[in-house]
């Protein structure tokens, strides 16, 4: 019998009828290729593409932006602006264009807030702008002797008429060469007077106050004991009296030392370069304040290290990283903090320490002294 077949209504699957491909339509050769290359998918990136720049070789660095150069221009210029620049309209409105002396106090208001702002931009020791319970402390002293800097200038015109002679002051010179000349002569009194206060015992005492900070910031150079601000004074300021400095000459003075204490224990990371060898600035004086002894028995200068270099207590080593652990009295490191017992203390005797040893990154200044002169140091601070 024969079997009849009958077609599926519905194909399944696996019966389907194979569909017809649609027709290949090549892709425009992208730029760079050659006729005979098949067409690339579009997720593969033509070799001719350059790569990112991420990708480009390594060694080829682009120039360092502005913002990066500008805290290194600041360092390098920071301290002969801020000197010049105060110090400079001082004399021209007092010595050029006859003003008041008055201004200055205000003038010097500023200059220690320039002072404090630079020292937040671009800090040696970011910690030291932090008070450590001694800024009130900072603040009474500078008010006290700042007001004894006024009082004394105020005498000037009464000291000179009790003077027998009227002196051989230069009165003719331009102001700015009278003021040049006031600086140096009063720098090398301070000088001297600031040698013999390591050196005497009487003077140690008063002038450990000032030594006494473990932290270095502009406002805290006008931190000294009274007593002893007197007597450095006397030491920069009578022989020029005696030579009839001027009142208007004394007033700048006056203003310029100021100044010098504020760039002195600035805490501003500065790059000086070859001022290092002129001016006694922060980065120099800050190994005045070291604690190891006669270690710190060295750049005396106020203003210039000329003084120094000619006595051989000139020292320098940019690459030692001061820290608040080099600073203080080595033996009273329980040295009183507050205002009023820093007044007393130069009058009470306290045992000493021994004195912490040099470290060794540190080298010795020079020796200059004999063995006697250096013990009688070390017993002078002791």
């Amino acid at each position: 019998m024969r079997r009849s077949f009958k077609p599926r209504a519905h194909a399944g699957p696996d019966t389907a009828a194979p569909q017809s491909p649609e027709p290949f339509m090549p892709s425009p050769a992208p730029v760079g290729y050659t006729s005979t290359q098949t067409a690339a998918p579009a997720s593969v990136v033509p070799e001719t593409v350059p790569p990112a720049p991420s990708e480009r070789d390594p060694v080829r660095r682009e120039p360092a932006p502005a913002a990066r150069r500008l805290p290194r221009i600041f360092a390098c210029l920071y301290a002969p602006l801020y000197w010049a620049g105060f110090i400079g309209v001082a004399a021209w409105w007092v010595g050029e264009r006859g003003g008041s002396p008055w201004w200055l106090p205000p003038l010097l208001l500023l200059a220690i807030a320039v002072s404090t702002l630079a020292e937040r931009y671009r800090p040696y020791r970011a910690h030291w702008n932090r008070d450590a319970g001694d800024g009130r402390r900072d603040i009474a002293h500078a008010l006290v002797n700042e007001s004894l800097n006024i009082i004394g200038l105020a005498a000037i015109p009464l000291l000179a008429a009790a003077l027998p002679w009227a002196g051989v002051w230069p009165t003719q010179a331009p102001f700015a060469l009278q003021l040049l000349g006031a600086i140096l002569i009063a720098d090398l009194g301070l000088t001297a007077m600031h040698m013999a206060s390591h050196r005497y015992r009487p003077l140690w005492r008063l002038h450990a106050v000032h030594h006494s900070v473990t932290r270095m910031y502009g406002f805290n150079g006008l931190m000294k004991h009274p007593l002893h601000q007197m007597i450095e004074a006397a030491a920069g300021v009578v022989p020029l009296l005696l030579l009839g400095m001027p009142a208007t000459v004394a007033a700048v003075l006056a203003f310029a030392i100021a100044i010098q204490l504020q760039l002195q224990h600035s805490n501003v990371d500065m790059r000086l370069g070859p001022l290092r060898r002129v001016f006694a600035w922060a980065p120099l004086h800050r190994f005045h304040h070291i604690k190891y002894g006669t270690s710190g028995d060295v750049n005396f200068g106020l203003f210039f290290n000329l003084w120094d270099r000619l006595s051989g207590t000139a020292f320098d080593h940019p690459q030692y990283p001061l820290d608040s652990h080099d600073l203080g009295i080595g033996s009273q490191p329980d040295y009183p903090g507050g205002y009023r017992a820093q007044l007393l203390e130069p009058f009470r005797d306290r045992p000493s320490q021994p004195v912490p040893p040099t470290p060794p990154g540190l080298p010795r200044p020079r020796e200059t002294a004999t063995a006697a002169d250096a013990a009688s140091a070390r017993s002078a601070k002791d």
